[in-house]
């Protein structure tokens, strides 16, 4: 069926003799115009060139009629929009899936996503050699800690099976860095300041003795931390801490008290033989032969409101002489 059979405003395509559907006509004189060609000479009126480009237009693939489906905008029966290649305001349809160039996926899509790489941080990052490596260091590192802080909780922990039966094993992990006490709190709050001092005796080249002078290493220390915002742990603690251990492994008369004692005496001794070796306390060519170690305890004085009277006069505590090994002499164990 023509398309312009079913719309009777359209006009008419005039078709000339010879054209299909059309009737037979006897050929023209040469001298008379044929009406093909007056129509073709004739101006055009208006509308007929939108209907003979309707008219050469192709047919939908479908096969239905031009003028069977509505045009763009026109409403469907019911009020609805007429639904074809777009949408009544003629905005394009959204996409539901599939993958725009570069392998993502399209936004607001439902198709799948394209599978990651390799994150840029973390552990994950590493190649599998690495991950394992870093697996173990962490594994040894969380090991190490939990034995730590068990070994600190069985210190401080009243006396229990596990303290009798592994005591020693306790005390030779603790001792002497890890040690911990409750000075810092009541009932006894450390109320002295407590200067720890050594003098060495020197063994000369020619092998004549002489014996230094006093060095104040808790005044060395002092100097050290004063306006130093990152002090070290060592100018805080080593020096107080190795007498405070010595102090408590030992009885009033310098008796070692078990294997912790002699173990105390060992650490001060090779800590002072250092700090002379800083000091530069034996000349060239000398020898440390022995140090002797004291200590200066001084009260701290009371507030002014308060009515306590202490004395300001220092006490020292004498240690004996120790002898110095050949290999701490020279400021080291070799």
């Amino acid at each position: 069926m023509d398309a312009y059979d079913e719309d009777a405003s359209a006009p008419q395509r005039r078709r000339g003799p010879g054209a299909p559907g059309g009737p037979d006509r006897p050929p023209a004189d040469p001298g008379e115009a044929s009406p093909a060609a007056a129509a073709d000479d004739a101006p055009p009126q208006p509308g007929a060139a939108a209907a003979d480009d309707a008219t050469d237009a192709p047919a939908p693939a479908d096969g239905s009629a031009s003028g069977d489906r509505p045009a763009l905008g026109d409403a469907a029966p019911g009020g609805r929009p007429a639904s074809g290649d777009g949408s009544a305001s003629g905005s394009p349809a959204p996409v539901t899936g599939g993958a725009v160039p570069g392998g993502g996926p399209v936004p607001g899509g439902s198709g799948a996503p394209v599978a990651e790489g390799r994150p840029s941080s973390g552990v994950a990052a590493l190649s599998p050699p690495y991950q394992v490596g870093a697996a173990v260091a962490l594994a040894v590192v969380a090991v190490v800690a939990c034995v730590h802080l068990g070994m600190v909780f069985l210190h401080v922990a009243p006396s229990n099976t596990l303290t009798r039966q592994h005591g020693k094993a306790v005390d030779e992990w603790i001792y002497p860095e890890f040690e911990q006490n409750w000075k810092l709190f009541a009932p006894n709050p450390l109320q002295q300041n407590i200067a720890v001092q050594v003098r060495a005796e020197v063994r000369t080249a020619d092998g004549a003795s002489s014996t230094t002078r006093w060095y104040d290493l808790s005044a060395e220390d002092g100097r050290a931390i004063d306006g130093n915002p990152l002090p070290s742990h060592t100018q805080q603690n080593e020096l107080r801490r190795a007498f405070d251990f010595y102090g408590s492994s030992h009885d009033a008369a310098d008796r070692p008290m078990g294997l912790r004692g002699a173990l105390a005496e060992q650490y001060l001794r090779r800590i002072v033989v250092l700090r002379l070796v800083r000091d530069h306390a034996a000349g060239s060519g000398d020898v440390l032969a022995r140090v002797q170690v004291r200590s200066r305890i001084t009260s701290v004085p009371p507030p002014r409101w308060s009515g306590e009277k202490v004395s300001d006069k220092p006490v020292y505590r004498l240690l004996p002489w120790w002898t110095v090994p050949a290999g701490e002499a020279a400021g080291g164990v070799r």
